[in-house]
């Protein structure tokens, strides 16, 4: 098996010893996004909502540098930190896959990274 790194400075550089996304065997896996701007390391937004809208531009990013794009995703893992915020995050998610959305888990985590409401990873098959 090989396995190649993707980067892209469209999105934020990694916090720790981890890619943004890894190909292997025609797949491409993206680490967790949070909603954190790619220029400033900060967040984009205080709600669900606009942190999940800034996290798909950042997914977005490292699909196209990976030559995929929304449209290969067959699967997401969401974490939110307070599941009362499912249907704010439900609501932002479904406006980027609207036809033959993605498997999809959504968990309530106890704490994310620089305390991020949420933060969505996920897996795409390349074209």
């Amino acid at each position: 098996m090989s396995k190649q790194v993707v980067f892209t400075e469209k999105s934020p550089p990694p916090i720790g010893p981890y890619s943004q996304a890894i190909i292997a065997n025609g797949f491409v896996y993206l680490a967790g996004q949070t909603a954190f701007l790619p220029e400033k390391g900060d967040f984009s937004d205080s709600t669900v909502e606009g942190q999940t809208h800034q996290i798909f531009k950042n997914l977005q990013a490292i699909l196209q540098a990976a030559g995929a794009g929304l449209e290969n995703v067959i699967k997401t893992t969401v974490f939110l930190k307070d599941m009362n915020d499912f249907a704010s995050m439900n609501g932002a998610y479904g406006q980027y896959f609207p036809n033959q959305p993605p498997a999809r888990s959504t968990v309530e985590v106890a704490r994310l990274p620089k305390d991020a409401l949420v933060e969505i990873e996920l897996i795409a098959v390349l074209p």
